[in-house]
């Protein structure tokens, strides 16, 4: 409905360049709690923060409508154990383009979160509530860019805006596993793509990523530009994160036996993201 409403408001408004730089600055503020949160802090556990900024970056992944952060967690972190196996969520080389990128997460087949699978987190009553009422965030966005801009904010910055934030998502699961280079064997077809490490604040380096999951930064080198981790810093200065997990120079190096996973075992490619105290 997001996809129609989109579209519709466009051709409905016209065409604005003010419009899309509101979509784009959106998109950037948004798709960070996506890859900082969601991804790096609360599937992998790649910095600490406390209990009041756990929940405030909890609150902006949920506001990206793509489920509760406990849910979405869970399933990354399966992800990771099967990465590009039969049984992987999302794999382009067993469900296809198409599923890898939007159809398994409309798919009803994936609805439940595995608590057990997030335990780490499941623990905070104000997590599980945001993971049970997870759609409430993203239609409290939408109310709110409606109060401040009329049809014209509620069209820019939250539907155009959503459907960027998707599906500049969604490239990593499927064009980051089918389009780039691969600097380590990692196990699977991950891929580092420069090109959607712009789009996506840093997470196109892929393969890296899949190398050594647990690090705050996916840019292992200084010219693979890494915006989420920029920010990462900026708010450790600033006191509300800390611990970013490094990269140490022999995981860099690629000496890391070929086919393993951080974790070591790939069936257990999650273990070493879920082993630091929770705040």
């Amino acid at each position: 409905m997001i996809h129609v409403g989109a579209i519709a408001g466009v051709v409905a408004l016209g065409w604005s360049w003010r419009g899309l730089a509101w979509a784009l600055g959106l998109y950037a503020v948004r798709l960070f709690f996506v890859t900082a949160a969601y991804h790096r802090y609360f599937s992998h556990r790649a910095y600490k923060t406390s209990r009041w900024f756990q929940f405030v970056l909890a609150l902006g992944a949920t506001a990206t409508a793509q489920k509760g952060v406990l849910w979405w967690a869970a399933h990354h972190r399966r992800h990771h154990r099967a990465s590009d196996t039969a049984d992987d969520l999302h794999s382009p080389y067993h469900g296809g383009f198409w599923w890898s990128h939007m159809g398994w997460i409309l798919a009803r087949d994936f609805e439940g979160t595995d608590h057990a699978a997030i335990k780490d987190f499941a623990r905070y009553p104000e997590l599980r509530w945001l993971d049970r009422y997870w759609v409430v965030p993203p239609i409290a966005t939408a109310i709110v860019t409606y109060l401040i801009g009329g049809w014209f904010g509620l069209t820019w910055a939250f539907a155009v805006s959503q459907v960027l934030c998707w599906h500049g998502t969604f490239t990593i699961n499927s064009l980051s596993h089918l389009w780039g280079g691969r600097r380590y064997q990692s196990g699977d077809d991950s891929r580092n793509n420069p090109i959607l490490a712009i789009v996506t604040l840093g997470e196109g380096w892929h393969n890296n990523h899949h190398h050594y999951q647990v690090a705050a930064r996916q840019g292992f080198f200084w010219w693979e530009y890494d915006v989420t981790y920029y920010v990462l810093r900026l708010l450790a200065v600033l006191g509300l994160v800390r611990d970013l997990h490094g990269v140490p120079e022999h995981i860099r190096s690629g000496s890391r036996k070929a086919g393993t996973f951080a974790g070591g075992d790939p069936a257990n490619a999650g273990r070493s993201a879920v082993t630091a105290d929770a705040p």
